[in-house]
């Protein structure tokens, strides 16, 4: 048996002896019902140190984090198992087959041609399952928990839809929905009639749903990181109003949004790296300092520094360095994984550098380094 079996098996062991006779009071109440706001609790614990993680933090409260959500899996099976229902080896099991009965491309002799086949065998392979099943097909939208959270839900629905066709050709499609939808908005806006309101603003939400499953950017994810994002701006604004000795609740709008805007113009516009040393040192033609006081003002901005090297500078950026070795301007491109967004290509505007693209963001520096953010 390898680690993790032994390490399975010890867990289970734990578990059993927790709701034996003469085991922990607490564990020994626990049903079903009563574990269910753990199991939510958990798996959004586990959701903000993945978001931790992605902002360049460290792996290893992730990691028990995924205890924690692992131990509700074996509450649940140590349940069924005292029911005679199922145990953790079912559980595995189930799962197991599960995943290599849809990857026949994997672990059969299917042919793909890439992922958007896959998805479509996938739809596939999970009708002819619930038809082995229930005796039907049911519907593609199954499986979509009715409990999700309802942005989250959106994205599923129409992810699963596109799976048999039902979808738009292009993004410029999702995009017109969207103005279609904000427009009604505005009509409904208009009317005053709170149903009506309603109405149209879950379509406007749906439609935003669908344009970040287009954007491959999970529209849950963008909103947390835009709640994240309040959190640290509001509490610079808390932070600024008890410096200069100003009440909660007595500072003017003005004042408020000046201490926002300051801390927004603060804030790099990228996370922090992953990757907190250059790994790799590149040579640009072009003169060095031509292309200072343009990297000076806009590193910051994306969190990169600007470090001296001898009689020189560079640019530290996640995973890459690269400085100027004199000699003529010439184009070269350097492509790097990072987000996109206006609000970036607004700040390469401001440093005095050429944006050329704004999805993704293609800038060029005064010596004609072309820079790509994104794939």
């Amino acid at each position: 048996m390898g680690r993790t079996g032994e390490a399975t098996e010890r867990l289970e062991k734990i578990m059993r002896n927790l709701r034996a006779e003469g085991g922990c009071p607490w564990d020994r109440e626990q049903d079903i019902r009563t574990l269910r706001p753990y199991l939510v609790e958990e798996t959004y614990e586990v959701l903000e140190e993945m978001d931790r993680v992605a902002e360049g933090g460290p792996w290893r409260p992730l990691c028990e984090e995924l205890g924690d959500l692992l131990f509700q899996i074996v509450f649940h099976a140590q349940l069924a198992h005292e029911l005679g229902e199922f145990d953790l080896a079912d559980v595995a099991s189930a799962i197991s087959d599960k995943i290599v009965s849809r990857h026949p491309h994997v672990f059969g002799e299917t042919q793909v041609t890439g992922a958007e086949q896959v998805l479509h065998n996938w739809a596939r392979l999970k009708a002819e399952e619930r038809r082995r099943k229930h005796g039907r097909e049911g519907s593609v939208l199954d499986g979509v928990p009715s409990a999700a959270p309802a942005l989250l839900r959106a994205e599923r629905l129409t992810e699963k839809a596109s799976r048999i066709g039902f979808d738009w050709p292009d993004l410029s499609g999702v995009r017109e929905k969207l103005t279609e939808e904000l427009e009604e908005l505005d009509r409904a806006i208009a009317s005053g009639e709170r149903s009506q309101m309603e109405h149209e603003l879950g379509d406007v939400l749906f439609s935003l749903a669908n344009l970040a499953r287009f954007l491959r950017t999970p529209a849950e994810d963008a909103l947390r990181e835009a709640n994240a994002r309040f959190t640290r701006r509001f509490h610079a604004v808390e932070a600024g109003l008890r410096a200069r000795g100003v009440a909660f609740g007595t500072a003017s709008l003005a004042e408020m949004d000046a201490l926002w805007q300051q801390a927004k113009q603060q804030e790099p516009l990228l996370p922090p790296p992953a990757i907190q040393a250059a790994v790799v040192r590149v040579e640009l033609p072009g003169e060095a300092a031509r292309a200072e006081p343009f990297w000076a003002t806009l590193a910051p901005r994306l969190g990169w520094q600007i470090a001296p090297r001898g009689d020189r500078w560079e640019v530290v950026t996640p995973g890459l360095t690269f400085g100027y070795a004199g000699g003529p301007d010439a184009t070269a491109t350097l492509v790097l994984e990072a987000p996109r967004g206006t609000e970036l290509a607004d700040a390469v505007r401001a440093a005095g550098g050429t944006v050329l693209s704004e999805q993704p963001v293609v800038f060029a520096d005064p010596v004609g380094t072309h820079i790509r953010l994104g794939s």
